[in-house]
């Protein structure tokens, strides 16, 4: 049997560790947000770049509020929509082509976004190696990853947006004309391409384009005027990554007409979400949605007036 001073100090001991434990502070950040999966040959790593909480019923259009609360509370959600903001890196073999870049760290709309570089490194890369970037649309949560305080986060790569898309979001003229609402939008995206064009590293493509085998671009017009979809296709695999084609997936699935305030074209933007809605469904397509939750991965399928979503199921490659 132990001494008593022995058992006595034993004790003291467990007491005060366990007192410290509980005083510890509390730790606000998530694990490393990235996840791979593979895609034929082509390997495809999601990369978080953090949550943005959204307000439904102030951002949300053509819709009552009363459906807003509705399904909101249908998937126990209160009146905050925490919208993930994912960018997705593709590795062909020969390529390596990223898909939008994040808020990047302008701290423009919130301290819980900017990880797509910190997450890009965790997932075992360097920015210095991306090849290629692909724009969805050029709005600050895809674009603002451009550039880092010291000039551009991705200094070998070469920058692809659909030509109508930067011609509007570069454009003076636009910015003037733009809904008030809108306006910091223009200079935020002139400021991330800026370094970019002066040292010829932008080009831009038109409508669908075949940017690199397996990857095209199909344009979806609407939520700006050269909002961009991507099919990434290697063997008989094929994955949509559709950037804005959603907001608040709790409302929209159910109800593809429901629009938002950032839309340019809120007509056209609610026909180019009906119309992916009915494709994929159609084709059992694997889809990459910007502001699903991370990693923003799975399929589509028809329930009643609309549709489901159905998250692709975690697992190893």
């Amino acid at each position: 049997m132990k001494p008593l001073f022995i058992r006595s100090v034993a004790l003291a001991l467990t007491l005060t560790t366990a007192s410290t434990w509980a005083n510890a502070p509390k730790q606000h950040f998530q694990a490393p947000g990235f996840y791979r999966l593979a895609l034929g040959d082509f390997e495809v790593t999601a990369l978080n770049d953090g949550t943005l909480d959204l307000a439904p019923k102030q951002l949300l259009t053509n819709v009552s509020q009363a459906l807003v609360s509705e399904k909101l509370e249908q998937a126990f959600l209160d009146d905050e929509y925490p919208a993930s903001v994912n960018a997705y890196l593709i590795n062909t073999g020969e390529k390596l082509v990223l898909i939008d870049t994040g808020t990047g760290s302008s701290g423009i709309f919130s301290p819980a976004l900017g990880m797509v570089i910190s997450n890009l490194k965790s997932a075992g890369y360097a920015p210095e190696q991306v090849d290629e970037i692909y724009f969805t649309h050029l709005h600050p949560d895809h674009v603002g990853g451009l550039i880092t305080d010291t000039g551009m986060a991705f200094p070998n790569a070469i920058i692809r947006a659909d030509k109508r898309e930067i011609d509007y979001w570069t454009s003076d003229e636009m910015a003037s004309e733009a809904f008030a609402g809108h306006r910091p939008f223009f200079e935020f995206a002139k400021t991330s391409l800026a370094s970019y064009l002066e040292n010829g590293r932008v080009k831009p493509f038109q409508g669908e384009t075949i940017l690199l085998p397996g990857i095209k671009s199909v344009p979806a017009t609407g939520h700006t005027h050269g909002h961009t979809t991507y099919s990434i296709t290697s063997e008989d695999k094929e994955l949509l990554i559709w950037g804005d084609v959603t907001h608040v997936g709790a409302v929209q699935f159910s109800h593809p007409e429901v629009t938002i305030v950032f839309d340019t074209d809120s007509t056209q933007a609610a026909k180019a979400r009906e119309s992916v809605f009915a494709e994929v469904a159609k084709q059992h397509t694997l889809v990459a949605a910007a502001h699903q939750p991370f990693p923003g991965l799975g399929f589509l399928r028809e329930a009643g007036n609309g549709y489901e979503f159905v998250a692709f199921p975690y697992g190893g490659e």
